[in-house]
């Protein structure tokens, strides 16, 4: 009698040097995620009524956290949101401040410290009205905060805010 039973096949192996293969997450995204799940967590319990003013704080104490360089930024970009777009309500969202408009976030602002980048980013969903074309630009490298850059960004989130 003779068996017809198949060995298993081998699991594939990965051939790739370290550096190619798929290592999972970053403890920062690891760490955005966290942030995000427990940000989702506070405002399943908050009453509508004070979600603004709950968010408001939230954003602040998380730039009083920052760094100093990310601070002065994100400190200044949130006073020119708030005077630009007074109707979008602030919230943490991955652990980073950010504007929603509905409940959808419009634009944020992310930390260098956070991901160790060389730069922060001021970031656009696809809920910002910045459609252009075919092709448009949804974050940018924020070094530093001049005249002319803070006058390109009240354009930006006029436009994005709708």
């Amino acid at each position: 009698m003779t068996s017809t039973h198949k060995p298993a096949p081998k699991s594939a192996r990965r051939t790739g040097t370290p550096a190619q293969s798929f290592e999972g997450f970053s403890a920062e995204e690891r760490e955005a995620m966290k942030d995000h799940a427990a940000e989702l967590k506070a405002a399943a319990r908050r009453s509508p009524r004070s979600a603004k003013a709950d968010g408001e704080g939230d954003v602040r104490a998380k730039i009083a956290g920052m760094e100093d360089a990310d601070r002065v930024l994100a400190e200044r970009l949130h006073e020119i949101v708030r005077t630009t777009a007074p109707h979008l309500t602030p919230k943490l969202w991955y652990g980073m401040p950010a504007y929603a408009r509905d409940g959808k976030v419009v634009c944020f602002f992310q930390s260098a410290q956070k991901f160790k980048s060389r730069y922060a980013t001021l970031g656009f969903s696809d809920q910002a009205h910045l459609d252009d074309g075919t092709l448009w630009p949804t974050s940018y490298a924020l070094t530093a905060l001049t005249a002319d850059t803070e006058a390109r960004i009240v354009a930006l989130v006029e436009r994005a805010a709708g």
